[in-house]
Parts: C-alpha cells; sequence; structure tokens
C-alpha cells in the first residue's frame, strides 16, 4: 500500500522527508534501535565487566582452570565469542525483521523511479 505523503512529491522527484517520515520507515528504524541499543548495552556491560576485573581482580582473572588456561583468558576469548554471537544473531534478525519492511519501501521508491 502506497503512503500518501511519498504520492505528493512531483513525478520522478522524491520526498525522501516524507520517505523518512513514513509509517513504514519509523516502524523500520524502531525495529532496528530496538535490537541494536539493548545489545550494544548488553556488550559494553560485558565488555568493561572484563576490563575491570582485569584490572582489580587479578587473583580471580589468574585463577587456572585447566593447565595454563586461566579465568581471564576464558572471559578474553569469550569477547570473541560473543562478538560473532552478536553478529550472527543481528544477521538472522535483519534478515527475519528488517529486510522485508526495507525491501518493500525500496521496491515503492524504484517504482516511483521508474515513473518517471
Amino acid at each position: 500500500m502506497s503512503d500518501p505523503r511519498i504520492d505528493t512529491a512531483p513525478p520522478g522527484d522524491i520526498d525522501y522527508v516524507a520517505v523518512e517520515e513514513s509509517p513504514r520507515f519509523v516502524e523500520l528504524k524502531r525495529r532496528q534501535r530496538g535490537f541494536v541499543f539493548p545489545m550494544a548495552i548488553a556488550f559494553l556491560v560485558w565488555y568493561f565487566t572484563y576490563v575491570l576485573l582485569s584490572s582489580f581482580a587479578r587473583d580471580f582473572m589468574a585463577e587456572q582452570v585447566w593447565g595454563n588456561i586461566t579465568v581471564g583468558l576464558l572471559l578474553g576469548l569469550g569477547q570473541f565469542v560473543t562478538t560473532f554471537a552478536i553478529t550472527m544473531t543481528y544477521v538472522w534478525y535483519a534478515n527475519r525483521t528488517l529486510d522485508p519492511i526495507s525491501s518493500e519501501i525500496r521496491d515503492e521508491l524504484e517504482a516511483r523511479e521508474g515513473n518517471a
């Protein structure tokens, strides 16, 4: 369904401000931010916890878990695992939730541009 505010621009010209203010685009931004901001906050808390433990809980971080493998090493490697997990989760979320909406918006804009 076409947004009437988008259709107010002259033929061939797209009012991108109206597109940005359209309900579908606003919903797209809301969903994207609803994923990114909480995930970023969670990761930063996890990261700063690791940094603070490294600085102020050296004995804990130096605890040997198995052989020369320490808690600090495992938590450090956990940072990399977390980064990859967040990336894979975002790709899954974007493919399932964000891409269908953005494709609709893009298709509508391309159709308007093609009619010019």
